[in-house]
Protein backbone atom coordinates (compact mmCIF):
# COMPACT_ATOMS: atom_id res chain seq x y z
CA UNK A 1 0.00 0.00 0.00
CA UNK A 2 1.42 3.44 -1.04
CA UNK A 3 0.91 6.80 1.55
CA UNK A 4 1.33 10.24 0.41
CA UNK A 5 0.85 13.10 3.14
CA UNK A 6 -0.90 15.49 1.63
CA UNK A 7 -0.27 19.03 3.32
CA UNK A 8 -3.06 21.58 2.62
CA UNK A 9 -2.56 25.47 2.38
CA UNK A 10 -3.95 28.58 1.79
CA UNK A 11 -2.01 30.98 -0.69
CA UNK A 12 -2.44 35.17 -0.64
CA UNK A 13 -5.41 35.03 -3.39
CA UNK A 14 -7.32 32.39 -0.92
CA UNK A 15 -6.86 29.51 -2.68
CA UNK A 16 -5.85 26.40 -1.63
CA UNK A 17 -2.53 24.78 -2.36
CA UNK A 18 -1.75 20.74 -1.99
CA UNK A 19 1.81 19.54 -1.50
CA UNK A 20 2.11 15.79 -1.45
CA UNK A 21 4.99 13.67 0.28
CA UNK A 22 5.41 10.31 -0.56
CA UNK A 23 6.07 7.66 1.92
CA UNK A 24 5.44 9.71 4.95
CA UNK A 25 6.81 8.48 8.62
CA UNK A 26 4.50 5.84 10.64
CA UNK A 27 2.44 7.26 13.14
CA UNK A 28 2.83 10.99 12.68
CA UNK A 29 0.82 13.30 14.99
CA UNK A 30 -1.17 15.70 13.87
CA UNK A 31 0.76 18.31 16.17
CA UNK A 32 4.25 17.02 14.44
CA UNK A 33 2.51 17.95 10.71
CA UNK A 34 1.30 21.50 12.07
CA UNK A 35 4.16 22.59 13.34
CA UNK A 36 6.29 21.07 9.55
CA UNK A 37 3.19 23.10 7.79
CA UNK A 38 3.62 26.19 10.17
CA UNK A 39 7.23 26.46 9.70
CA UNK A 40 6.90 25.99 5.62
CA UNK A 41 4.22 28.67 6.04
CA UNK A 42 6.67 31.48 7.91
CA UNK A 43 10.05 30.04 5.82
CA UNK A 44 8.13 31.34 2.49
CA UNK A 45 9.90 28.53 1.03
CA UNK A 46 7.06 27.74 -1.30
CA UNK A 47 5.17 30.29 -4.10
CA UNK A 48 2.19 29.26 -6.07
CA UNK A 49 0.35 31.20 -8.77
CA UNK A 50 -1.77 33.01 -6.22
CA UNK A 51 1.02 33.99 -4.08
CA UNK A 52 2.66 33.12 -0.50
CA UNK A 53 1.34 30.18 1.19
CA UNK A 54 -0.36 32.05 4.17
CA UNK A 55 -1.70 29.77 6.63
CA UNK A 56 -2.26 26.14 6.95
CA UNK A 57 -5.80 24.33 6.52
CA UNK A 58 -5.26 20.72 6.72
CA UNK A 59 -3.70 17.66 6.13
CA UNK A 60 -4.59 14.05 5.22
CA UNK A 61 -3.23 10.55 4.77
CA UNK A 62 -3.87 9.11 1.50
CA UNK A 63 -3.62 5.46 1.32
CA UNK A 64 -3.52 3.58 -2.36
CA UNK A 65 -3.32 -0.35 -3.35
CA UNK A 66 -1.48 -0.48 -6.51
CA UNK A 67 -1.59 -4.04 -8.60
CA UNK A 68 0.28 -4.38 -11.36
CA UNK A 69 -0.76 -6.11 -13.79
CA UNK A 70 0.82 -8.41 -16.15
CA UNK A 71 0.38 -8.27 -19.59
CA UNK A 72 0.59 -11.21 -21.74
Amino acid sequence: MAQTLELIFINEAGSKVTLRVSDPKENLQATEVKAAMDQIVSSNVFYSTGGNLVSAAGARVVNRDVVEMELI
